[in-house]
């Protein structure tokens, strides 16, 4: 009898070291190649990257969800959510996020309409002054500079949910350009060139107007998420350790082909 009483509190000390936290993760539902739905799931290869991290922590049992991109931005600031990806690292305009290391770099890039690149505009955005350009609805890009020109009035913007309908735009002629990383605009006008929507040639790449970082951006606010620190501690060691061993690169490439 002894025996049992010393060996029970030893088994329900190894069922609780063996419980796992469930956690929900929600990522940009229009944002390919990176985050994006497809067939009633999300798939993109942030999406992919992060389900090879999840995987390596055991004490967690993660879940990602899709969420169109501005909701997920209400959501977290008003925490009720943990974590959302891709943002940029924005901490003055969205001060409810937290960024520590980035997932992968960036390079945001201007195109346009051949006919008004036929005018070279290597310069951002002092080139591109009159001119109507095209933003993904709820994405903070362009710069404090081209946000100014806005405000004053000497460039038009027009934003617009997701890539697809950003580039349908500015085919049918209806803004001048569009701005977002370059290898989303080439990964999704192959698409459209592919059904019959895009002619191959009449969008040309323009300014390069930055480089930016993708992160898991987690709600400031954690309060009600007890397991944020050692969350991000875990999440963070094995993100460096894949960028350390090349295994991040691994996962873009293969995603690609």
């Amino acid at each position: 009898m002894k025996k049992y009483l010393v060996c029970l509190p030893a088994i329900a000390l190894s069922f609780g070291a063996s419980a796992t936290t469930n956690v929900t993760i929600y990522g940009d539902d229009s944002y390919p190649p990176y985050s994006y739905s497809e067939s009633g799931r999300i798939t993109g290869i942030y999406t992919v990257i992060l389900e090879r991290i999840f995987s390596k922590m055991p004490a967690y049992n993660v879940t990602i969800k899709e969420i169109p991109w501005k909701r997920g931005l209400s959501e977290i600031e008003n925490s009720k959510i943990f974590a959302l990806y891709p943002p940029y690292k924005r901490i003055e305009q969205r001060p409810y996020m937290e960024y520590e290391m980035p997932i992968l770099d960036e390079k945001l890039v201007v195109v346009c309409t051949k006919s008004v690149l036929s005018t070279p505009r290597p310069n951002w955005p002092e080139d591109y002054m009159g001119l109507t350009i095209g933003n993904n609805l709820g994405f903070a890009a362009g710069g404090d500079e081209f946000r100014a020109a806005v405000a004053a009035g000497k460039i038009a913007l027009s934003e617009t949910k997701g890539t697809p309908n950003n580039l349908l735009k500015l085919i049918a002629g209806r803004v001048d350009c569009y701005m977002n990383d370059a290898l989303s605009i080439r990964w999704e006008l192959s698409k459209l060139q592919k059904e019959g929507k895009y002619d191959g040639q009449s969008v040309m790449e323009g300014a390069t107007i930055s480089s930016e970082q993708g992160f898991l951006g987690f709600v400031t606010d954690g309060g009600q998420f007890p397991y944020k620190d050692d969350f991000k501690a875990t999440y963070h060691k094995i993100l460096s350790e894949m960028k350390e061993s090349g295994e991040l690169e691994q996962v873009v490439s293969s995603f690609l082909q």
